[in-house]
């Protein structure tokens, strides 16, 4: 294995007209990332020579949503005429001395041990990947003799009623010698009910070459299925989730209801962590020890340190949080919010590129924007700090130990000393001083006599 040359062939160039889109099937989002863009990661772990990658119908969105990778090859097939002709678009950069390994842009789900068992098998011959299916409509059925060999691929449209009984299926995934393989490629006919050049024909050609052909079965379905409408993505999408969902449960996460759990990123996580149901991940997330996070949260591209709670639809992106932080529920953290430990972050709170001291708090109804504030700082509820003038963005600075009352406006930029207080309802627009009381507010006047008007009578 560790000597194997090896060359992995995608194909992705299908236009997949059952997905009733303009974006080429492969481009459709699993888990927020491109279909191919799973396969792509699978193909790499695998350390091959290099991928060819075989594009068709929008292959200019497909090259550049994807973008560069590494020892990554894009061949154009121009006319779609079936899966052996599309492989034998690829074949020219490939030596033959190396093996091919084939796989598909629309089956993303497929494990890197999975082929790695296949690699193994195909060792001494062509190694062909199959699935056991209760209800295997729309696969190629495997055809086998007395002895359990596998001699042939029939397709279901060229199946007759006893194959179509046959539940073990052609996933599509094989792996040969490249020699070989261009050998069976050139004779392939398109001879069938669909007019194509079948890749699964050249099955036969082996067995009447006396190359074995070494079946390796998927333990699990969901690994080999493709995508070809929408509804299978959505089925896809859970399968996907689901599994994300065990390997944390076997990290030691509890997840309420693995079922409402939604990663489309990668998640690194401390011990004893907690997500509540409709909790969503996404980016690159990183979680301490003893984390509860509380349902509809979205986190995104966040470092979250030891004992922080995060109540219910909260929002976090690009931030981070500080050990025994509390945050929300329906609070928000936009990009550049940085909170030191203990920091308090309430309800209806936004905080926004700005760093937090430790032990502060903010508990309601505010908005901290482009601000430093320093440790042990007060915040009362429906304070917004000025940071936009219309056309540039400002700073505010509140030093330690500092009270600010409810309902003020900090016009940035401005500075508030060490230990001041801030009268409620008051609009500053100059440095206030610290170990101060600093308020703006017109005199408070009452009228004698006042009458409230009525409505007119119709």
């Amino acid at each position: 294995m560790k000597d194997m040359k090896l060359e992995i062939v995608i194909l992705a160039a299908g236009q997949g007209t059952r997905m009733r889109s303009t974006l080429p099937k492969v481009l459709h989002p699993l888990a927020g990332r491109p279909l191919l863009a799973h396969v792509l990661d699978t193909a790499a772990s695998l350390s091959p020579q290099q991928t060819h990658v075989v594009v068709g119908h929008g292959a200019d969105k497909v090259v550049e949503q994807i973008g560069p990778r590494d020892g990554l090859k894009w061949v154009e097939q121009r006319e779609q005429l079936g899966t052996g002709h599309a492989v034998d678009q690829a074949m020219a950069a490939i030596d033959d001395a190396a093996t091919v390994l084939v796989l598909y842009g629309d089956v993303p789900l497929v494990r890197g041990e999975t082929l790695q068992a296949l690699l193994a098998a195909a060792q001494q011959g062509i190694g062909l990947l199959t699935v056991e299916l209760a209800e295997p409509k729309g696969y190629g059925r495997i055809l086998r003799d007395a002895s359990h060999n596998i001699t042939a691929i029939v397709e279901e449209k060229d199946a007759n009623d006893a194959q179509r009984k046959i539940r073990e299926g052609n996933t599509g995934i094989l792996c040969a010698p490249a020699a070989l393989l261009r050998q069976w490629l050139t004779r392939l006919e398109n001879g069938n009910a669909q007019g194509e050049y079948y890749l699964t024909d050249i099955i036969a050609m082996a067995v009447q070459d006396d190359v074995p052909v070494h079946g390796v079965q998927a333990s699990d379905p969901d690994e080999v299925s493709g995508v070809n409408n929408r509804r299978q993505l959505a089925q896809m999408e859970r399968a996907y989730q689901l599994r994300q969902a065990e390997q944390l449960m076997d990290q030691g996460a509890t997840l309420i209801d693995p079922a409402r759990f939604d990663l489309r990123g990668r998640l690194t996580i401390g011990e004893d962590v907690l997500i509540d149901a409709n909790v969503i991940i996404e980016g690159t997330v990183v979680l301490g020890n003893r984390v509860r996070i509380g349902p509809h949260v979205v986190l995104r591209d966040s470092v979250v340190g030891d004992d922080v709670c995060i109540e219910a639809m909260s929002h976090i992106q690009g931030a981070t949080l500080g050990a025994q932080c509390q945050l929300g529920p329906y609070a928000r953290l936009r990009p550049g919010s940085e909170l030191a430990e203990q920091v308090k972050v309430g309800n209806f709170v936004e905080i926004k590129k700005s760093q937090l001291g430790q032990g502060s708090k903010v508990n309601h109804l505010s908005y901290i924007g482009d601000t430093q504030m320093g440790a042990n700082v007060n915040i009362g509820a429906g304070t917004i700090t000025c940071n936009y003038d219309g056309a540039n963005k400002h700073q505010t600075v509140i030093g330690d130990n500092v009270f600010i009352g409810s309902d003020t406006q900090l016009v940035a930029p401005v500075e508030v000393g060490e230990g001041a207080t801030i009268g409620a309802g008051s609009t500053i627009t100059s440095n206030a001083p610290g170990k101060a009381l600093t308020l703006s507010r017109s005199k408070q006047r009452s009228l004698e006599n006042w009458k409230r008007p009525e409505k007119k009578s119709s």
